[in-house]
């Protein structure tokens, strides 16, 4: 007998859809954690196309092939990094070298300040011996041999991971407009020119934010090898050029990070001289927040400075230093559109508004000049 508390069918049909839709997300998740590498590098070898296509379609105006154009932006990327790599790691294995020699004259000098000051007499001298004769450092080195294979499998996977972004990179950048076309042509209209608007501010926006970046670097590395050629601390190329291009492409923490290096290596030939230069380091990073940087972004990449800092944290929380690369320019892109379609929205009702006005007195003459004709 049926008392009408039978089950309406739409329930039965929404539990049915309910579990569907937990069970398709649940395999979404899994699936997007199992292709988390994956999905990383196609998202850096995208933001790295939108930097390098700005100079591969500047030289595709001028007649060069695409596919040639990209070949040479990689090369000249490549060589950058390369240069940077030699310069910095050549200083570093100068100052590591130095290090080693001086570690016995270093021990005395601790031991000589700890006696005067503190009146505590310490014998050094069999950590000294030990140092000579293979311990110290040089222990610290075998070990670290020892390690060997570790290290090896993780340089082999970090390089396998820069050569697949490199590879989509390329094709991403050298197929650029004709993916965009086939991607639009599989859109209608009305989403297709949404798409092709994002597609262009980002990589306006990221070109921006590579330009903007490397004159900034520039200007760094350019006070800080002066002052650091006037405090004769080692190697002031080196450190100047390492100062300026990982403080401004590590995003918040960046300064941080390149300030650390040449304070230790002046401190290792003078404590003076290594307060001389972390003075150095903080003022110019004071100098360039409130005078080079505002001038300098303010005509290449506008981007609320909270917003900047917000976009920076949650980078790192999604993706860490990945995520903290590619925050500054996924800010100004969202920025940049949502500033385009507030403009746009704003502009539609006094288009509206104004479009009709004209309409009864024209329609009136017109039906005036008709009346005319028809007498």
């Amino acid at each position: 007998m049926d008392d009408g508390r039978a089950m309406p069918a739409w329930v039965k049909r929404a539990i049915v859809w309910f579990w569907l839709g937990g069970l398709a997300t649940f395999y979404a998740v899994g699936v997007v954690r199992a292709l988390r590498t994956l999905l990383v590098v196609l998202l850096v070898s995208l933001f790295v196309a939108f930097a390098l296509e700005p100079a591969v379609n500047w030289m595709a105006e001028r007649n060069i092939r695409r596919g040639i154009g990209t070949a040479v932006t990689f090369l000249g990327v490549t060589a950058l990094a390369a240069g940077f790599s030699a310069v910095v790691g050549s200083a570093l294995a100068t100052e590591t070298n130095y290090l080693i020699d001086k570690a016995p004259a270093y021990i005395d000098d601790i031991g000589g300040w700890l006696d005067d000051t503190f009146g505590i007499e310490l014998e050094f001298d069999t950590l000294k011996e030990e140092f000579l004769a293979g311990g110290g450092l040089q222990d610290l080195a075998s070990r670290f041999a020892d390690d060997v294979v570790n290290v090896g499998t993780t340089v082999v996977s970090l390089l396998f991971q820069l050569f697949t972004v490199a590879l989509f990179t390329f094709y991403l950048v050298a197929e650029g407009p004709k993916l965009r076309e086939m991607v639009s042509a599989r859109l209608s209209e009305r989403r297709a020119a949404v798409v092709t608007t994002i597609w262009d501010l980002a990589m306006e926006k990221t070109g921006k934010y590579m330009y903007s970046r490397t004159i900034l670097a520039f200007i760094s590395a350019l006070v800080h090898w002066i002052a650091f050629a006037l405090l004769d601390v080692p190697s002031p190329v080196a450190l100047a050029v390492w100062v300026g291009v990982i403080s401004q492409f590590i995003p918040a923490i960046g300064a941080y990070i390149a300030g650390v290096l040449p304070v230790l290596v002046a401190l290792l030939h003078s404590p003076r001289t290594g307060l001389f230069v972390l003075i150095v380091i903080v003022a110019y990073q004071q100098v360039e927040n409130y005078f080079f940087s505002p001038r300098v972004t303010a005509h290449t990449m506008e981007i609320h400075v909270a917003l900047a800092f917000g976009s920076v944290i949650a980078g790192t929380a999604l993706l860490g230093i990945v995520g903290a690369f590619l925050a500054l320019p996924v800010a100004a892109t969202a920025q940049a559109f949502i500033s385009t379609w507030l403009d746009e929205r704003s502009e539609q009702p006094e288009d509206a508004a104004a479009s009709p006005a004209p309409d009864p007195p024209l329609a009136d003459a017109e039906a005036a000049a008709a009346g005319g004709e028809e007498e």
